[in-house]
């Protein structure tokens, strides 16, 4: 386990660098989040990071949204139906006003699905490729027709694809909506200081007030987990959000706090950039056998239980146990340095061989990264760490500048959301451009397979074709959300995709 040294100054200073420390109790209800990384654009169309998902949860509400059982429920929509395989019918609230004052309606629908689709860069492009036409039957009745028969579809719904956007504010700001997002969500925007923090206030015409009891909601860039752990323990912040397993047992006895863990959607992996620009051209983007040492070379279950007590999940795939789609018998393999070393010589590379990893720079991470640092040079690597801010590193790997990236993903109730936009050769946030025609007639086809045992199949195939036979990526675990959050935040209903919804909260 790792030694933690919260000092009580730490907490102040963080505190004090955002202006907040000084602030008297107020009638305000006033609610701080401290948040693992600064998020990227606040644009739902081309936003990627998880942190930017808890800030949108609460300025842009969306048409479906998950519950604690991961069920798919209302929140813009009041209902949907299927009027045959390929055609679905939503209705939406009347009433409901974006904050610039414009009302939503079925032509903002099918503006904010069109542009999630078309807009040029956008992340939510994959995510829609399955829709044929979105049209406005009247104004509070949409009609999506697809391309063909979706498992997924409707769950792609209950994330950003599903934010819907003011279009007047929309097609004013253009690339820089980002800047000043104008949503229908409950709170809406005031400011950002990059690094420092976004604040949002309460939205007085939300169409549905009664949920909502806070004023203000300040969002708090905090990477390094000591800083967030001391100032949820000195009352600087009310809620800090994933924090490690040995930060349960010290805040066990604080009476003030109080710790939820829920397991998560998704994993922690490494991506491989296989044929993204110059940094792909080295014997390890080039060549699966020395992929395949390197994974070899790497113990799972020790860097879990080194960096996090153990406390989270070993796998080989994108789909946590508890999900119908996991494929049981994938099982990561056993650490085999020899094999490892053979791999390099069949290989016919020097080594030992170069290979930079690029690290969120948060010290869980940069552990792991430490760990694996050890791990492959035993078996001819030599890993350099390369440490970055976690927005930057993001869009450097958008750009194809590194070789391999140490990053997780929170997940998604449908398996589809874990695995297309990162494999198929399509995706939007395939940073490392693999491409295999196989793996994405398999994507494709379970995609629009209705069937949940031939889906399954589906998936175990693609494990074969791109993890075993390609290496195109590594999985490393399935982690646990860590929240911990003062005993005056009332009303948090903790959800599997770790976000923060601010229905219901309010302070004691």
């Amino acid at each position: 386990m790792r030694r933690h040294f919260v000092a009580a100054a730490l907490a102040v200073g963080v505190a004090l660098g955002t202006g907040l420390a000084a602030q008297p109790a107020a009638a305000q209800q006033h609610l701080r989040i401290a948040l693992r990384e600064d998020p990227d654009i606040l644009d739902p169309t081309l936003a990627r990071t998880y942190v930017g998902r808890i800030v949108f949860a609460s300025l842009c509400d969306k048409l479906f949204d998950i519950n604690e059982q991961l069920e798919v429920v209302p929140q813009l929509a009041t209902g949907y139906r299927w009027e045959n395989p390929t055609t679905l019918i939503i209705t939406l609230r009347d009433g409901v006003r974006f904050h610039d004052g414009e009302r939503m309606d079925a032509e903002a629908v099918v503006y904010s699905l069109n542009r999630h689709a078309n807009f040029q860069g956008s992340f939510r492009r994959s995510e829609l490729a399955g829709m044929e036409k979105a049209e406005a039957v009247d104004p509070l009745t949409v009609r999506i027709t697809l391309r063909a028969p979706s498992a997924a579809f409707l769950s792609v719904l209950t994330d950003r694809s599903g934010m819907i956007l003011s279009p007047r504010a929309a097609e004013a700001a253009g690339r820089d909506f980002g800047l000043r997002p104008v949503c229908a969500g409950p709170f809406r925007f005031v400011e950002r200081v990059a690094q420092s923090r976004i604040v949002v206030e309460r939205f007085a015409d939300y169409w549905n007030p009664s949920v909502i009891h806070l004023d203000r909601i300040t969002y708090l860039p905090i990477p390094d987990n000591n800083a967030r752990i001391a100032n949820v323990q000195s009352g600087a912040v009310e809620f800090a959000e994933r924090m490690e397993p040995d930060h349960v047992e010290m805040v066990a006895r604080n009476n003030r706090l109080r710790v939820v863990q829920v397991p998560e959607l998704g994993y922690q992996g490494i991506t491989y950039n296989l044929n993204n620009g110059a940094r792909a051209q080295t014997p390890f983007g080039q060549n699966p056998r020395v992929r395949e040492a390197f994974e070899l070379a790497i113990d799972r279950a020790a860097i879990n239980q080194v960096v996090y007590s153990g406390a989270y999940t070993p796998t080989a795939q994108a789909v946590p146990p508890a999900n119908p789609f996991h494929i049981r018998d994938f099982q990561p393999e056993a650490r085999n340095v020899a094999r490892a070393r053979q791999l390099l010589r069949e290989a016919g590379v020097q080594t030992p061989v170069r290979v930079e990893l690029t690290v969120p720079n948060n010290p869980d991470l940069r552990q792991v990264g430490e760990v694996i640092q050890a791990m492959v040079r035993e078996a001819g690597f030599e890993l350099r760490i390369n440490a970055m801010e976690f927005a930057s590193s993001l869009q450097a790997a958008t750009r194809g500048e590194f070789e391999t990236y140490l990053l997780g993903w929170s997940g998604r109730v449908d398996p589809d959301g874990n695995i297309y936009t990162f494999v198929h050769s399509r995706g939007p946030a395939n940073d490392g451009k693999y491409s295999n025609p196989e793996a994405d007639r398999l994507l494709d086809a379970a995609r629009v397979e209705l069937d949940a045992d031939r889906r399954r199949q589906l998936y175990a195939q693609l494990n074969q074709v791109a993890l075993r036979q390609d290496r195109a990526r590594m999985y490393l675990w399935h982690r646990k959300n860590i929240f911990i959050h003062s005993t005056r935040l009332q009303g948090y209903v903790p959800v599997p995709d770790g976000m923060i919804r601010v229905q219901g909260l309010r302070l004691n």
